[in-house]
């Protein structure tokens, strides 16, 4: 069969710049594939993004003029009839509609995949590679198969038909990037697929915020949360526009962060079963015991961005909180807000427990992008990230979380404290960002013959 598609796809006049960056999820929450399609684009590339328009993607993708995007939309299945009959039908349609919209583009040189997801993509994209002489890069963020099996189970019938399709099709792309060391390995021993590590870099977005445009940020989510407004009676200078951790004089526009404010603590997420916010909660509960015990510990507002399925379920264990020292907000953010927030923290918390083990969080790489310390909790690859008592904190559960924060937030906010210790640290480690590490790691494999 391979053969015969090769054939089909002699003769075919393949432009050798154009390539289709294939997201069967939304293109704004997947900033992997976003900031493949900008690097390629500032190789004189001419992108086309394939994927679900849920989101607003980044500026910097639709800034670029090389890059064009196609948006497809979900496909829900019948409403009727068994569930796996849902399914089945789900997935045909969906094979369906990639197929059509991707026959109908300009031939392409390359063609890049995200999986997870990828089921029907993988094997409708490498169909239409095969058709029409294109090459196919397999970039591994996780195996789709172990999220199936947060929900199903490893032994359920579809959670073995996942691993299977992954593994067959895997093997027949003509490049796979994966996102770690342990992944790659994996993928050599147990399916005989060599891979190309791509780690997580922070782009050049994400760095530590100038107080001004931090007190920017902060008006403007204080108008829907209340949690960054100012405190009623504080002693703010003057009539000018204060938040809870910043103000601004009217005399001289003079933006300083104010004495005596909480600390920001933030994590993201994409409320799904590999994170478990209820040890983020219970930690929060021990450290309100101890601030209400009067330990010299700083108020926190704590941030949790992102969207997905289990986020009503979260937000409902929240509203059962009665926290007199803790604020707890969940906006979503525009995707140019977020790194603009992650340079103003304090402190990150990473509750991302891979669902294989073998991928990493990209979330702390923008927080050491910003520079800002990290405590994350523990499994089975982390140490090619996170170096404990170097860059960050590693955590087993709530408890030592609990005790992680009153650790690093007991002499807050000085300026020779434990947290100003760690956020040195990262200021002299800064290694590669993203567009350095691409241009080593990918652009060579498109332009080989």
């Amino acid at each position: 069969m391979t053969q015969l598609f090769g054939k089909l796809g002699k003769g075919v006049d393949i432009s050798k710049r154009r390539v289709c960056v294939l997201v069967l999820g939304d293109i704004g929450r997947s900033p992997r594939m976003q900031y493949h399609a900008i690097s390629l684009s500032k190789h004189r590339y001419y992108v086309t993004c394939v994927g679900f328009l849920g989101t607003k993607p980044h500026q910097d993708l639709l800034g670029e003029e090389n890059i064009r995007i196609i948006p497809i939309a979900e496909v829900k299945g019948l409403s009727v009839g068994p569930r796996v009959f849902k399914y089945v039908t789900k997935v045909i349609l969906q094979s369906l509609q990639i197929f059509l919209v991707l026959m109908k583009m300009e031939v392409q040189s390359h063609l890049f995949l995200q999986n997870p997801p990828g089921l029907p993509s993988i094997a409708v994209a490498y169909f239409i590679c095969q058709l029409r002489g294109t090459k196919f890069i397999i970039d591994w963020h996780n195996y789709g198969y172990t999220i199936m099996a947060l929900t199903h189970g490893q032994h359920h019938p579809i959670v073995r038909l996942a691993k299977w399709y992954e593994h067959y099709f895997g093997t027949l792309a003509t490049h796979n990037l994966c996102v770690t060391q342990s992944m790659k390995d994996d993928l050599q021993k147990n399916w005989g697929i060599r891979a190309t590590t791509l780690y997580d870099k922070p782009p050049t977005m994400f760095k530590e915020t100038p107080v001004e445009i931090q007190h920017q940020l902060f008006l403007r989510l204080a108008k829907i949360h209340p949690e960054f407004q100012a405190s009623v009676g504080e002693n703010l200078p003057g009539d000018g526009e204060s938040t809870a951790f910043t103000s601004c004089n009217p005399k001289d526009n003079t933006v300083t962060l104010t004495s005596g404010r909480p600390a920001l603590l933030l994590s993201s997420t994409s409320w799904t079963e590999d994170e478990d916010f209820s040890i983020l909660l219970r930690a929060l509960e021990e450290y309100e015991k101890c601030v209400t015990g009067e330990a010299h510990l700083p108020s926190l507002v704590c941030v949790i961005t992102g969207k997905g399925p289990l986020k009503d379920y979260y937000r409902r264990q929240i509203e059962s909180l009665h926290f007199e020292h803790v604020k707890i907000c969940t906006p979503w953010l525009e995707a140019e807000d977020y790194p603009v927030l992650l340079g103003s923290a304090d402190l990150g918390v990473c509750l991302h427990k891979s669902s294989s083990g073998l991928d990493l969080p990209m979330k702390v790489v923008d927080m050491f992008g910003c520079c800002l310390p990290v405590c994350a909790i523990n499994f089975n690859c982390l140490h090619e990230l996170v170096k404990h008592e170097e860059n960050g904190l590693i955590f087993q559960d709530s408890q030592e979380l609990a005790v992680q924060l009153k650790f690093l937030f007991s002499d807050f906010p000085n300026a020779e404290g434990r947290l100003s210790w760690f956020r040195q640290c990262l200021r002299d480690s800064e290694g590669q960002r993203w567009d350095e590490n691409w241009d080593k790691t990918v652009l060579p494999l498109l332009i080989e013959p």
